[in-house]
């Protein structure tokens, strides 16, 4: 690989990486306005409220840069950069076409959990490091919600590995079958459901819920800092999206797939996009104990049962 192919590489998932997040935020503002009734992000701008995110940006920038006096100040700073460096890590390996990819590196599969759980970690820490106990608890929520809902996701991505026989992201793409949508469905399911909870988005999100802990983790921060910790959050859509459809959609299999296997991919990406932004507006938050009890008596069972069927699959020749 050349130092040129390199450049535009990163320049390329860069892009994506600015791009995607701020699409997905713009659909659910749009999408929420439509569903609750919402007028206010129907008129920024003018047509259809195009310009609200750049009111929400032009807010931010505006506002001040508060740092606690009691704060661990280098963590309270830091804290938004791990919560959102990580997502750039595991998109750089999230195939979009074959041969098309940021990196393409060996159990790509592996690394972007790893990343996606390093990027979860940004939570507890800035909760840390606040010195203020709402968001102390909020990160305790944090760390308990991630140590749950890691365990399905990891095996629901282990079935779907097993059953391409291999870790690597596009190796699993490009061996994928149209009756993977049956037989990996409940893997499929339990994945969606437990990555929407480690995004901490609602119907999952105790640990930012505002009504009890006024922002959570998030309850000190201010201006930039906040809105990075947002981004991070449509940037953790934008990965979970593309792998749902790597993983279990195909990817960039479908009609005239040589040439539109890119859009393919994107497009059923922003499908599992709506469907995650769709379940923040549909769902009333739960409770922390009931989070807990569908992860443990839920979620982690209806995994290892996907993951003997992968494994009855691939001994018979599925």
């Amino acid at each position: 690989m050349t130092l040129v192919e390199v450049a535009l590489r990163a320049v390329s998932v860069l892009a994506a990486f600015l791009v995607l997040p701020l699409l997905v935020g713009q659909t659910e503002h749009k999408l929420m306005a439509h569903m609750q009734g919402r007028l206010g992000p129907m008129y920024a701008g003018g047509f259809h409220g195009w310009a609200q995110l750049v009111a929400d940006g032009a807010k931010f920038v505006q506002k001040e840069d508060i740092v606690p006096a009691a704060a661990d100040k280098r963590l309270f700073r830091l804290a938004p950069a791990i919560a959102l460096i990580p997502y750039l890590v595991a998109l750089a390996v999230v195939p979009i076409a074959p041969g098309v990819a940021g990196l393409d590196v060996p159990a790509s599969a592996i690394l972007v959990l790893v990343a996606t759980g390093v990027g979860a970690l940004g939570t507890l820490i800035a909760g840390w490091a606040s010195a203020n106990k709402y968001a102390l608890i909020g990160a305790l929520r944090a760390a308990a919600q991630l140590i749950s809902y890691e365990l399905p996701i990891v095996l629901a991505v282990a079935s779907v590995c097993l059953a391409g026989g291999t870790l690597s992201l596009p190796t699993i793409t490009e061996r994928w079958q149209p009756h993977w949508l049956l037989w990996q469905l409940p893997g499929a399911i339990v994945f969606l459901v437990a990555a929407v909870a480690e995004l901490q988005r609602p119907p999952f999100d105790t640990p930012v819920a505002d009504a009890e802990l006024v922002m959570g983790p998030w309850t000190e921060y201010t201006g930039l800092r906040f809105a990075f910790f947002l981004l991070a959050e449509y940037a953790g859509i934008v990965v979970l999206s593309l792998l749902f459809a790597a993983l279990w959609l195909g990817g960039w299999h479908g009609p005239f797939s040589e040439h539109l296997g890119w859009v393919w991919t994107l497009l059923k990406g922003f499908a599992v996009a709506i469907l995650v932004i769709w379940m923040r507006v549909a769902w009333p938050r739960v409770r922390a104990d009931q989070l807990q009890r569908l992860a443990w008596l839920w979620l982690v069972p209806l995994a290892l049962l996907q993951l003997a069927l992968t494994g009855v699959g691939v001994v018979m020749g599925w």
